[in-house]
């Protein structure tokens, strides 16, 4: 089959691999109908995140048909139309039981190297590195998906899959930082990133109660997109002080609850993006934590900082006093997809919930290369690209 593949840092070809086979009871193979590009990939495109090997096929957020399944699997039969969560989770461990899907105990066929990184063993995720298990990813014709019943999900047929699509990481992702940020009725809520996920963050905070949401990037297309679909106030944080701004939009006291949604290659201004960016460059620190820095000193006393971005290991001067002095909730935790994507696919079947518009551009999987590279440099208006393969 047709797979985009990674093949050495900023390198990507597209390239005949071997088809998925069955290899569990539970699993299925998915024929992929689309497939998203995310944030995340750029750190694995970028070499920042370690383990991944040459011919490894990228892409976690996806949506497809079954067209086989194991001999234990009860939930789907072949002809289903699903949307596949990006975490695997196997249904039936302490922390699948607890609703906590992503660090689920058993999915992770290869805990050895994350025990050793973290000191525990991190859950299984699709196309992202010999870390989550080594599953191939979705930027292909067909997958395996294993635990499928607990993992995918029939779309309904007022849902397109334009919008199914983002129910798979983008909608849960972004509705996991509003909820667990534990965003309130008449909150102010502050958002880092005006990517697909922190757009979704926005438009969760507001079905959650939130009086206002101040979005803050710094390219005008995303921040007008933002304000467009999502009804967010925005901040270009190369055009002002984001800190003072906040404090002075909250009258003096500062948001409610902030969501970062940026992640390790973070970008800012001043001295300390200059420290950011030459310790990471010289692999001093493996993550830049210039957003979370902001969103702890823009929080409220008593506030709740909830970070949503993908980070691999360690930073340099995170301001641990403030966290203290203030008493902030500080949060972090890769998406629990499988609590939310059956609301989720309910809101979108009722018109509430809209995502069809972070595909702002659907090509070829033949053109893979070349989307990455504009997705990467935000050209053309990109937010994300979507493959049909």
């Amino acid at each position: 089959m047709k797979a985009l593949c990674w093949k050495g840092v900023n390198e990507l070809s597209v390239d005949t691999v071997p088809d998925p086979q069955i290899l569990n009871a539970q699993d299925a193979i998915v024929r992929v109908t689309m497939t998203a590009t995310c944030g995340s990939d750029l750190h694995l495109l970028d070499g920042y995140f370690p383990f991944m090997e040459s011919g490894d096929v990228l892409g976690h957020e996806f949506i497809g048909e079954i067209v086989e399944t194991g001999p234990e699997v009860r939930r789907h039969e072949v002809g289903d139309r699903v949307v596949v969560c990006t975490f695997i989770g196997c249904g039936r461990c302490w922390y699948c039981e607890q609703q906590l899907f992503s660090l689920c105990d058993n999915a992770n066929t290869n805990p050895a190297i994350s025990e050793a990184l973290w000191g525990f063993p991190a859950g299984g995720c699709f196309g992202f590195s010999l870390v989550f298990g080594g599953f191939t990813g979705s930027h292909a014709e067909y997958i395996r998906v294993p635990y499928v019943d607990h993992g995918a999900f029939a779309i309904p047929d007022g849902v397109d899959d334009e919008n199914a699509l983002f129910a798979s990481d983008t909608a849960p992702t972004g509705w996991m930082g509003a909820e667990l940020g534990g965003v309130q009725p008449g909150d102010v809520v502050a958002v880092w990133g005006c990517g697909a996920v922190g757009q979704m963050a926005a438009r969760a905070a507001f079905l959650l109660g939130a009086e206002r949401v101040i979005a803050i990037d710094r390219y005008p297309d995303r921040l007008a997109m933002t304000k467009r679909h999502a009804g967010a106030e925005v901040l270009n944080y190369e055009q002002t002080d984001v800190p003072g701004e906040l404090h002075e939009m909250t009258g003096g006291r500062g948001a409610d609850v902030c969501i970062e949604a940026v992640g390790s290659e973070a970008h800012g201004t001043g001295l300390t993006n200059i420290h950011d960016q030459v310790k990471h460059k010289l692999r001093l620190q493996t993550d830049r934590p210039t957003a979370v820095r902001q969103a702890i000193y823009s929080c409220r006393k008593g506030g709740s900082v909830f970070v949503l971005g993908v980070f691999g290991g360690f930073v340099d001067k995170f301001p641990l006093g403030a966290v203290y002095m203030k008493g902030l909730t500080f949060r972090a935790a890769p998406q629990h997809g499988q609590r939310y994507i059956p609301m989720l696919l309910d809101r979108m079947a009722i018109g509430e919930l809209q995502t069809a518009h972070y595909a702002t551009h659907v090509l070829p999987l033949d053109q893979g290369p070349q989307a990455y590279q504009m997705f990467k440099n935000k050209s053309d208006g990109c937010v994300r690209v979507a493959f049909r393969p």
